[in-house]
């Protein structure tokens, strides 16, 4: 007879039997409201982790509440089988906001990547006239695109890929922001170009305009697709509703998820209208991809979004806090060394482990997320106001005057 273990926490149920993929969790947290969670002590933090660029209207937005409850008592789920209205609202709303061309929805960032490099399969088909002979895709170093094979392949860090190689093969990559490093890896095997507007995971390191608009002619001088990873820096946290719209560019494709469903999974892809015809009935699909309850979420967003005119509050409240927030680098430069990002896309460069800072930021009633080498991200949800973000400098001044 097996003996009984009585765990009553949920710290003590996490250990016994959640996969132990994640780091332990330092917080056990119950409830949300606007920029503000609480855990299961009662107390409150300022939530700049927003579950990971996810949760761009901040926690239980009313109009999304109410849009995901009503749809929910409607029609959650009928397969791509058959059509429903939301998603073709969705479909259009994204192409009104990207350029001409069409949708595919899917259920997360890494499935919306996976149909990129899916593409640029095609597009190497197309260009060739032969398949398998032009499939190399160019990506930049210090790349995050996922963690599913095609994703991790394009994700050149040796903690991601450890222990699954062999990998997708065709994927080469350049130094970010270095045209030169790209344009001398084109040949006559390459399909696409595929980059992140703003480099998330690997520690907030925007593409210049100038490199974007540099691949954007390269990829148009050598025939070559180039695709845009907007999952984490999309949907309005730049002040722009996608980052790269800062270059006055338009890509071939673009990824996207995270902040777009509000906090329901939903991913989605944006392709232009001439590369969205090598998609073809049985050559890429998803059981659960752009629901009715999902595309609720996500439109409930997109009506926010312009009802509360948040991308100009983003526009306008970021740049008083980046300089803020760049006085705090320029006071403690012995532990806080540069200042990146745009929008509510902010990385703090530390002098060394970011870890003890995290955790003294915590205890002071601020969630922020680690990101990259010694990288503290600042993700404030789309609604935070500038008492919210001058609250987020007085802690941070707080913890590095503590522990200067």
């Amino acid at each position: 007879m097996h003996s009984t273990i009585i765990r009553t926490s949920t710290a003590e149920i996490y250990d016994a039997y959640v996969m132990k993929n994640y780091a332990r969790p330092a917080l056990t947290l119950v409830r949300g409201s606007g920029c503000s969670v609480w855990d299961d002590q009662g107390r409150e933090y300022l939530d700049f982790t927003s579950g990971i660029a996810v949760s761009a209207l901040g926690h239980c937005h009313p109009v999304w509440v109410e849009a995901v409850r009503r749809q929910a008592g409607e029609l959650i789920h009928v397969s791509n089988l058959f059509r429903h209205p939301l998603q073709a609202e969705l479909a259009r709303q994204l192409v009104l906001r990207a350029g001409p061309g069409r949708a595919f929805f899917c259920n997360s960032g890494a499935e919306a990547n996976e149909a990129l490099i899916k593409l640029a399969r095609l597009h190497g088909v197309k260009k060739s006239g032969e398949e398998g002979r032009c499939h190399k895709i160019i990506c930049a170093k210090g790349a995050f695109h996922g963690r599913t094979f095609g994703g991790m392949s394009a994700t050149p860090q040796e903690k991601i890929q450890k222990g699954f190689r062999p990998l997708v093969p065709g994927f080469v990559f350049g130094e970010l922001n270095n045209l030169r490093s790209f344009a001398d890896l084109v040949d006559d095997r390459t399909s696409a170009i595929f980059v992140e507007t703003i480099q998330g995971e690997s520690g907030i390191n925007p593409c210049t305009d100038e490199f974007l608009a540099g691949l954007r002619h390269l990829c148009d001088r050598h025939k070559l697709l180039l695709l845009i990873d907007e999952v984490q820096c999309g949907v309005g946290r730049t002040g722009r509703f996608f980052a790269f719209e800062h270059a006055g560019i338009l890509p071939d494709a673009i990824g996207m998820a995270k902040g777009l469903g509000g906090g329901f999974p939903i991913g989605a892809v944006w392709i232009r209208e001439n590369a969205a015809e090598y998609f073809q009935p049985g050559s890429h699909g998803t059981t659960f991809g752009g629901t009715p309850l999902a595309c609720a979420a996500a439109l409930a967003v997109l009506h926010v979004i312009d009802k509360e005119k948040l991308l100009d509050k983003v526009a306008a409240n970021s740049g008083p806090w980046l300089k803020k927030l760049e006085k705090l680098a320029a006071d403690f430069p012995q532990q806080l060394k540069a200042v990146r990002g745009r929008g509510y896309l902010i990385g703090l460069q530390m002098a060394g482990d970011p870890a003890p800072y995290q955790a003294a930021l915590r205890e002071a009633g601020l969630l922020a997320p680690g990101a990259g080498n010694n990288v503290i991200r600042l993700l404030p949800p789309l609604i935070a106001t500038r008492v919210h973000l001058d609250r987020s400098v007085e802690i941070i001044r707080g913890v590095l005057q503590a522990k200067a």
